[in-house]
């Protein structure tokens, strides 16, 4: 498994330091033409290189931040390219902004941005398109074979179906083994029918099989440890199923999980005082910051929503409900209301895409999440984090408890403003949908990391300048 994660790191470090090579050529070129046209003197060596990798620096982290470097980007050509817009218009503003606000001198003519900009859009989309169409980044993937061809097997070829899937593998097929349940509808010709025996190495060798993973329905008196054991001994890998779909997908499947693989499992990593600390400490200091830059934004909500109100005096802005959070513990969430006063006058219930209680206003709101800036509150007062499993009611999580395997683990961890599960998950209005949320929150309780909410954080950007919130 580690061998695959390095190698999957590897084609992704090899995508940034080539694009990287490609942005800074480029803004080379436009400087290059520039000054032929306008006939000005260079500048010098020393600031000309400050801009070049200043530029080439802002568009690699815009493009990391809609998500351009996530290995399965599950976009079409066409959003790829919308996406390479938005980055680089984000890192010509964030240039703009570098020279007007903090007055640095980068001895740019007028027009050197904006020929920069249009060379390395040009470029990242037809590169984009020779490496992702044609497959010239597939270098290195994995060839591997799947011990196993019943349900649980049957996961694979029902979640992994299309190539964006199967970017980081190759899939070379199903080996049925007694015990499997041959229902579950992996098509004949997908199946490898070889004994695996002593002479199952060889196999593996003859058709450069990496990696075995480990998917039948009964391992009991089915898996050949011995032969397992041989291949694994000689450098080829051998995983479960459980740790290829996390691998592969950022995600636990919770109807496959048995507690042992939990208890032998890296991850799930225990809090200590020092850490809270620290974490606290960081989380109230993001909150005051985007407080600082979001207030006048919060303030035209708050006044939208009362005058879409009619100027009620009974009707608040905000919306407060009780929501559980960390070990299980109850807090009261505060959020702009998206709803009319009475959407629950019935009772709770599931918000649905198209809700017809949620108001003009509210559908703006949600859209951009804005709707969730007054969770900055429930930061400052430690109750949230900014990322982390979102707070569900407790009429939902009693009902949850009872239908779900696992759930409650989800609240080992602060609720959070943000999340694993809605970049992976956008939407939840049902107990199926709960089910699949938790395959992401409790792939982020178990790798819970600084790295990790900061790649949460970055790519959260990605929603709100899309507009793929609720």
């Amino acid at each position: 498994m580690k061998a695959a994660n390095r190698r999957q790191s590897k084609r992704s470090n090899i995508l940034v330091l080539l694009e990287g090579a490609l942005i800074a050529y480029l803004a080379y070129v436009a400087n290059t033409l520039i000054l032929q046209v306008s006939q000005q003197p260079a500048p010098s060596a020393n600031k000309l290189a400050f801009n070049i990798l200043l530029f080439t620096f802002l568009v690699l982290v815009s493009a990391l931040s809609v998500g351009l470097y996530e290995p399965k980007l599950r976009e079409t050509f066409r959003g790829i390219i919308r996406r390479i817009f938005v980055c680089v218009a984000l890192s010509y503003f964030v240039m703009e902004l570098i020279t007007s606000t903090f007055l640095i001198e980068l001895s740019l003519h007028p027009y050197y941005l904006p020929t920069a900009s249009g060379l390395v859009i040009l470029a990242l989309v037809l590169f984009r398109y020779f490496s992702n169409r044609l497959g010239l980044l597939g270098l290195g993937k994995v060839r591997l074979i799947v011990l196993g061809a019943g349900e649980r097997a049957s996961i694979i070829e029902k979640r992994m179906r299309r190539e964006v899937d199967r970017i980081g593998f190759e899939l070379v097929g199903f080996i049925p083994i007694p015990g499997d349940d041959r229902s579950s509808g992996i098509q004949a010709e997908k199946l490898v029918h070889v004994k695996v025996d002593e002479n199952f190495r060889d196999f593996l060798l003859e058709n450069d099989i990496e990696e075995v993973v480990i998917a039948c329905d009964q391992r009991r008196g089915t898996l050949p440890i011995e032969v397992l054991f041989d291949c694994r001994i000689r450098g080829i890998e051998v995983v479960d199923i459980l740790d290829f779909m996390e691998r592969e997908t950022g995600q636990i499947v919770v109807n496959l999980i048995y507690p042992s693989w939990v208890i032998y499992s890296n991850g799930f990593s225990s809090q200590n005082y020092l850490r809270d600390m620290l974490d606290y400490g960081m989380n109230a200091f993001f909150a005051l910051l985007v407080l600082a830059f979001t207030w006048p934004f919060m303030l035209l909500t708050a006044l939208l929503i009362y005058i879409e109100d009619g100027f009620r005096t009974g009707a608040s802005v905000f919306y407060k409900q009780d929501r559980v959070g960390l070990n299980g513990k109850m807090f009261k969430i505060i959020k702009f209301r998206s709803m009319r006063p009475d959407a629950e006058k019935d009772g709770a219930k599931w918000a649905t895409q198209g809700d017809s209680r949620v108001t003009r206003i509210g559908n703006i709101i949600r859209k951009y999440r804005i709707d969730e800036l007054p969770q900055l509150w429930n930061v400052l007062k430690g109750e949230m984090s900014f990322i982390g499993p979102r707070p569900e009611r407790p009429e939902f999580v009693e009902q949850l408890i009872k239908q779900i395997p696992y759930y409650n683990q989800r609240h080992n961890v602060k609720p959070g403003l943000a999340g694993w599960a809605q970049l992976n998950y956008p939407y939840g209005a049902s107990v199926e949908d709960s089910m699949e949320k938790l395959k992401f929150d409790l792939y982020y309780v178990k790798h819970q990391s600084l790295l990790l909410d900061i790649l949460i954080l970055i790519r959260t950007v990605e929603v709100v300048l899309f507009g793929k919130g609720r």
